[in-house]
């Protein structure tokens, strides 16, 4: 049976203290909402539909590309009324799964569950016990241990609010049906909202069988209202990603200690150290081991290179068996040839480091293209900005720099030659030689230093 998602996206969020959309609040480096479309996704449904409110342009740029209807609930009137705006042309035959923009934890196999109840022709609903189930809709059984209603924490008895079993809002059910049990809500309640519980007791009215589905834990249904459920959320989708890295062959010397926001492959036998931060597509091969202290962005890095402490390292390739730090930065735009080592505060930025080649320490490389073995000695600066354009340098397999030396781009150094240490270098270097562009050395015999007047 064909499934169509619809996705609850319009609350304010208000206590989110935030001008940012609440579903847009990045969770793991990523929106809310986008952690709730990848366990959509994950079933191959036939459309995703997300009903948006407070800053829906917002939350629709987010997404532009994406496979996604949307739909506007001008007015909250509760989650009965925002499913009701996406219902429209939804095929009677279809699985109407509804999920919530603010609920981003709930696995896809916990979803199919669900689908698969409801595509028996019941209604089934999402519950799981919390020890503190404050603020959550009571599930409420007769005798025999049926669902006959949910009721919302400030419709309820005393008696009632004492129940562990909560709804966490997710349920699915025939669309036909869904659509029918909609159209009779009421907003008899105290928040005079369309509550969508309110179908349970339609349903149960209507002989129509209530199934539950219970959460593997509250964990995975946690709704995000305010930071400290956010930070929570954090918490709990660090542990789940560090647990899959080291199922997955990874040694994390402290599982708890990782940030991975957006997307993390790694080979075999890597090892990551603490407080090491993940952007964006990282792809890491085997045996690399990764410093503490250090963040990579959107990077592939070969097979058995060492990084070490404190780097940041972005927009990049890195080949195999390179070596890189401590208190290293690579910027956008490098790629490093199988061998290549940046040692100890060394920037690089829009580069090739060709094969086996060292810029060891205290050095700028910007916009250069570096053959294989070429050694840059310490302090030496690629001068690649004129105050309006950058230019490019190209420096030649086996080519060594002193200490100190300056190249002036645009420039081209040729393989095998060597640069005096404190050279300042504005033309091209010949291949093989040893090319020197200093100052002569002068001293002055008995220059005296000025001195302030009295």
């Amino acid at each position: 049976m064909p499934t169509t998602v619809i996705i609850l996206a319009a609350g304010q969020g208000k206590r989110m203290r935030s001008d940012l959309p609440k579903v847009l609040h990045p969770l793991a480096g990523r929106p809310l909402l986008q952690h709730v479309l990848a366990s959509a996704n994950a079933l191959k449904p036939r459309e995703i539909r997300v009903v948006h409110g407070h800053g829906g342009g917002q939350v629709q740029a987010a997404f532009l590309g994406q496979p996604i209807s949307w739909f506007h609930q001008f007015e909250q009137k509760g989650t009965g009324h925002a499913v009701q705006q996406a219902l429209p042309k939804i095929p009677t035959g279809d699985v109407a799964l509804i999920l919530y923009g603010d609920v981003p934890l709930v696995q896809p196999a916990t979803l199919k569950k669900l689908v698969a109840r409801a595509a028996k022709g019941q209604l089934a609903v999402l519950t799981t016990e919390m020890a503190n189930p404050t603020g959550y809709g009571r599930i409420l059984r007769g005798n025999r241990g049926a669902i006959t209603a949910i009721v919302e924490e400030k419709d309820a008895t005393a008696k009632q609010r004492q129940i562990r079993e909560i709804s966490t809002g997710l349920l699915a059910c025939p669309a036909g049906r869904l659509a029918k049990w909609i159209g009779r809500l009421k907003p008899d309640n105290a928040q005079k909202e369309y509550y969508l519980t309110d179908v349970i007791g339609l349903a149960v009215r209507d002989k129509v069988t209530v199934a539950t589905v219970r959460a593997e834990s509250e964990d995975e249904v946690l709704g995000i209202n305010d930071k400290g459920q956010l930070a929570s959320a954090e918490k709990i989708l660090r542990r789940r990603l560090s647990n899959e890295l080291m199922a997955a062959g990874v040694t994390l010397t402290d599982p708890e200690r990782i940030d991975i926001r957006g997307e993390l492959v790694c080979g075999r036998d890597v090892v990551i150290d603490p407080d090491v931060i993940f952007e964006g597509v990282v792809h890491i091969g085997d045996g690399v081991r990764i410093g503490s202290f250090t963040l990579i962005r959107n990077t592939l890095v070969g097979a058995g290179t060492v990084i070490h402490p404190h780097c940041l390292l972005e927009d990049g390739v890195i080949g195999p068996r390179c070596e890189i730090g401590p208190y290293a930065r690579m910027r956008p735009g490098v790629e490093l040839a199988e061998g290549a080592k940046l040692g100890n505060f060394v920037e690089v930025k829009k580069s090739v480091i060709g094969r086996g080649s060292k810029v060891n320490h205290l050095s700028y490389i910007g916009d250069a293209t570096l053959g294989s073995n070429v050694n840059v000695g310490a302090g030496t600066i690629v001068a690649n900005y004129d105050g309006a354009n950058k230019h490019r340098t190209s420096i030649g397999d086996d080519a060594h720099t002193g200490s100190n030396s300056v190249l002036v781009a645009p420039i081209i150094v040729g393989a095998g030659a060597t640069i005096a240490a404190g050279s300042t270098v504005t033309r091209a270097v010949p291949a093989g030689g040893l090319t020197v562009a200093r100052a002569k050395q002068l001293s002055i015999p008995g220059w005296k230093r000025p001195v302030k007047r009295p």
